[in-house]
């Protein structure tokens, strides 16, 4: 059974380890469900973070989200067999700022269809000027235009994380969501590449078949962190946990028996 924790936060028990996932821009918590209900099966709980309570009261830096989440979860009493952090496109970068910081509670991690950073002055500069555009649509504009104008990108091609009643709801987090865009923009956040060899936990970084720009990404990630393993979705996109939720599920879970917590 799922518990409503900490504002909207959606945690399912299974197990002694527990999986926190953090999901992708213009996404939610609920974008989750499947992937956890999957996971469960193989005796591992999950706590799906809804990353808009963040900014529900003022703006967070990107630099700043990995304290902040990093305190989240060590407010907790640690599971006996670990904590293991996933995350998802921008999730995924969160999630690195997170496992950056000093005496982080994560014994594990998993990083999804997720970029360490830009590194040209100009291409962080470009990347900005269109997430400030996302910001002003998701603020200002029809909500469903939106939508379906995020969702139309080529690279988001494939299985949609939830249902068009879900994604309507979703309005009640435009100003979450168009302030993620600025806070959280990769054009914001300074490249990791340089600090990803600082990263000393067991980490699965996962990239679709299809998608080979993120596919590159991840295999040159991977050379950079000293115990990371690769992990190619078949037949998958950028959307790996939706495209390949099962096979993801089954990954996540043998490599925390094996390699994680």
């Amino acid at each position: 059974m799922i518990r409503i924790t900490k504002q909207t936060d959606e945690r399912r028990e299974a197990g002694l380890c527990e999986c926190w996932c953090l999901h992708g821009a213009a996404g939610m918590a609920a974008d989750f469900r499947g992937f956890a209900k999957c996971l469960a099966t193989a005796k591992t709980g999950t706590r799906a973070v809804d990353l808009w309570r963040f900014l529900e009261c003022q703006p967070l830096p990107i630099a700043d989200f990995g304290p902040a989440l990093n305190a989240d979860a060590s407010g907790e009493t640690a599971r006996s067999g670990g904590r293991a952090l996933l995350g998802y496109s921008m999730g995924g970068r969160l999630a690195l700022h997170a496992l950056l910081e000093k005496n982080h509670p994560w014994q594990a991690a998993v990083i999804i269809s997720a970029h360490p950073g830009l590194e040209s002055p100009q291409e962080r500069e470009t990347r900005r000027a269109d997430d400030a555009a996302w910001a002003n649509a998701a603020l200002t504009g029809n909500w469903q235009e939106f939508l379906t104008k995020w969702n139309s990108q080529p690279i988001l091609a494939g299985a949609s994380p939830r249902d068009q009643g879900a994604a309507s709801a979703m309005v009640m987090r435009r100003r979450e969501i168009a302030r993620s865009f600025v806070d959280w923009s990769l054009g914001a956040q300074e490249s990791l590449w340089p600090r990803l060899h600082e990263i000393t936990i067991p980490v699965l970084w996962v990239a679709g078949e299809n998608d080979a720009k993120f596919r590159a990404i991840a295999e040159r990630a991977v050379a950079e962190i000293p115990c990371a393993t690769l992990a190619i979705a078949p037949a998958a996109g950028h959307r790996v946990p939706w495209d390949a939720e099962a096979w993801l599920a089954n990954q996540v879970a043998g490599f925390l028996r094996t390699g994680g917590p």
